[in-house]
């Protein structure tokens, strides 16, 4: 059995509702076990025995549509992923504060060549790393609220699915799934 995360995008932040309770036993009634979830922002570690996290994440994806008429996007990451991911942010030795530091998940890997492009908005303080499906988020100067790249600037720029998640929350995800 592997632990994973399901990292459910755009969830109890706009117009998107859904119960945390409904979530759970979704993923439950998909046959994963251990199923608990993190905040009320869409995030639901469990465990299984489905090797492919492609297939997990398109299996919560169809269920939330087929059962409550929810279109969002899912990202799924194993323990494993979530320890390296943990483990290797390049700015967490620089800032205390956690809501400062945060990772948007990718769908999938961007292009090189788009991630090599990718700028911060003018006169913003942001430090960023794209590690794969992960890009590391560094706001020097103020919060993730104030700022202009943002998840949906992400998306735009590098080409896929993002959701972000602030360095609290990761740390608190890979305890969820670590072993």
């Amino acid at each position: 059995m592997t632990r994973y995360v399901a990292l459910l995008r755009g969830v109890n932040v706009g117009t998107t509702r859904l119960a945390m309770a409904d979530l759970r036993r979704i993923v439950t009634d998909l046959g994963h076990e251990d199923v608990k979830t993190y905040l009320q922002s869409g995030n639901v570690a469990f465990g299984s025995t489905v090797r492919d996290a492609e297939k997990l994440a398109a299996g919560i994806e169809r269920a939330l549509t087929d059962e409550l008429a929810l279109t969002v996007p899912v990202l799924v990451r194993s323990g494993r992923e979530l320890a390296a991911i943990a483990g290797g942010n390049p700015y967490a030795d620089r800032e205390d504060d956690p809501t400062r530091l945060l990772v948007a998940f990718l769908a999938t890997a961007p292009e090189k060549s788009t991630a090599n492009a990718l700028t911060v908005p003018g006169g913003e303080n942001v430090s960023f790393t794209v590690t794969g499906r992960e890009v590391f988020l560094h706001y020097v100067d103020g919060g993730y609220g104030r700022s202009k790249f943002t998840n949906a600037y992400l998306e735009k720029k590098l080409g896929v699915v993002a959701t972000s998640r602030n360095w609290k929350s990761v740390r608190a995800l890979a305890e969820l799934t670590g072993s």
